[in-house]
């Protein structure tokens, strides 16, 4: 290493600025994480990644083997809007879930207007890709598939898969399943079914 280089190493090192933005990001982990984590209610082997993004914890509910990603935000509302997240669920990285947003009348600052606080629910085995928006007030059925980077502003069915901005149904998880599935053999001298022989013609 140069020995300018090596200057400039030690000019951070004692540059009391650099300690303080050390002290900046210990106290943002806190409040971020940190101290809304011991309030989350975590279902058997559900998962947070450690740099996960909280907000108002007591109001935040993971199912049971549910894994959130890396800086996945869940911010629950201050007062009354919750998250609830389902069983066998995985949210990628970057997901956000907001239970809250801004007024929007025209003859006051967003900033001081009273917040929208809603619920939002995601059912059992739901996939969200990374950066999939999630708004207030929306409700995500059992085995919905979100691509990644969409924006969900209306509830969603179960088993839908839905893609764009904002997100649209393009198809149904049982579009998925496997086709052309053989019937089980029947023996030829068996009898027919019951229901088969009375509508057969000529049948009595």
């Amino acid at each position: 290493m140069s020995h300018r280089r090596w200057r400039g190493v030690l000019t951070s090192f004692l540059d009391p600025m650099t300690y303080f933005q050390v002290v900046r990001l210990l106290h943002y982990y806190g409040y971020s994480h940190v101290q809304p984590r011991r309030h989350v209610t975590m279902g058997e082997h559900a998962t947070l990644a450690p740099n996960v993004s909280l907000r108002n914890g007591a109001r935040i509910t993971v199912g049971a083997r549910t894994q959130i990603g890396e800086r996945v935000y869940l911010w629950a509302g201050d007062t009354t809007g919750r998250i609830t997240i389902g069983e066998q669920c995985r949210l990628g990285p970057e997901v956000f879930v907001t239970a809250s947003d801004y007024g929007l009348l025209p003859d006051q600052p967003i900033a001081y207007q009273e917040r929208n606080e809603r619920d939002v629910v995601i059912g059992n085995d739901v996939w969200l890709g990374a950066r999939v928006f999630i708004g207030a007030g929306v409700t995500i059925g059992d085995g919905c598939v979100v691509s990644a980077g969409s924006v969900v502003t209306k509830s969603l069915p179960p088993g839908s898969v839905a893609v764009g901005v904002p997100a649209r149904i393009v198809r149904r998880r049982e579009d998925y399943a496997p086709r052309g599935e053989a019937e089980e053999p029947r023996d030829e001298g068996s009898e027919a079914p019951e229901h088969v022989r009375r509508e057969a013609p000529g049948a009595a």
